[in-house]
């Protein structure tokens, strides 16, 4: 609507209005995160994660709002037609930007509960975003490191004992628990560093996903595999987007069954490990595939892709 306006506007425009959008829904989600904290029945705690993912959904449809205004987005999502907000699933994905998050929220709020996180345990004790998130009931985790259970073997098992615990609400409620597998943004530059075999993929790590599978397993209705991708993105996607710039975003969501996983053989047979990380680098071969597939359709240019999107060396 207002893409004709120049890109500096429209990103002190978009980062105004993403400021005000969280700051309201967010500071929502906080005060109701304080109140649940006082509420001592399982009923009523539930009724109030149901309220913070209205809550998130407001914030994922506002953020939609706002890239209407700012830009023309022709948004080729494919892939929801089965899925539902009273099941369960794990959700794993590429990653490219800061804005995948904000991107994927948007065009799954619909279709599946909202998405969650696992965090780790110290930023529950961040102000305001510990309690957030914990009023979202996202799971926080306790990860030993191994210097610690050299130390003390006893310590072993404990982080998924810990993780099980803080997944059993979901029992109660329909979840979708998202793990961007690559463990960090795509860049070329990271591309080569790992020697990645894939295009426009970096390797994908099997722990978090087989520690999900560990937990809550059972709980999961299928494992989503989704692909995004940018075909005219500029150098920095988040920016680009903020600025207009984006026109073209492409969404491919596949359902796959749940694989399962025993956690005491994942966590002491190297051999059960190599397995499934066998089986995990055979979907990303099959992603991209797809995303080469998908440039060619959109006559992006697959040679120069992958220097397209963001540089940030952080996750």
């Amino acid at each position: 609507m207002l893409n004709f306006l120049p890109g500096p506007i429209l990103f002190a425009l978009s980062s105004t209005l993403l400021v005000i959008n969280t700051f309201v829904w967010g500071g929502l989600i906080s005060i109701g995160g304080i109140l649940k904290l006082f509420v001592p029945w399982q009923g009523g705690r539930l009724a109030m994660s149901n309220l913070m993912n209205r809550f998130m959904w407001a914030w994922a449809t506002g953020n939609g709002g706002i890239l209407k205004l700012i830009a023309k987005i022709d948004w080729d999502v494919q892939g929801l037609e089965q899925l539902s907000k009273d099941s369960w699933y794990l959700v794993i994905s590429n990653h490219l930007s800061g804005f995948d998050i904000a991107a994927q929220s948007y065009v799954l709020r619909n279709h599946i509960p909202m998405l969650k996180f696992f965090l780790k345990k110290e930023l529950l004790y961040v102000p305001v975003l510990g309690l957030g998130c914990w009023a979202l009931d996202m799971p926080f985790m306790n990860r030993t490191s191994a210097a610690k259970l050299k130390k003390n073997p006893k310590l072993k098992g404990k982080d998924l004992e810990s993780t099980r615990k803080a997944c059993e609400k979901f029992r109660h409620i329909p979840t979708s628990i998202m793990n961007y597998v690559e463990g960090s943004r795509f860049t070329e530059e990271k591309r080569r560093r790992q020697n990645s075999p894939y295009r426009y993929l970096l390797k994908p790590k099997a722990g978090g996903i087989a520690f999900a599978l560990s937990a809550m397993g059972p709980q999961f209705t299928n494992l989503l595999n989704v692909t995004v991708v940018y075909p005219d993105a500029p150098r920095d996607i988040l920016a680009g987007a903020m600025q207009g710039k984006v026109q073209k975003v492409v969404v491919r969501v596949e359902a796959m069954p749940v694989p399962e996983v025993d956690a005491d053989q994942y966590f002491s047979d190297a051999a059960y490990r190599a397995n499934f990380q066998r089986w995990l680098n055979g979907v990303w071969a099959d992603k991209d595939e797809l995303i080469h597939q998908l440039l060619l359709e959109y006559d992006a240019d697959t040679d120069s892709y992958p220097q397209l999107v963001e540089q940030s060396p952080s996750h």
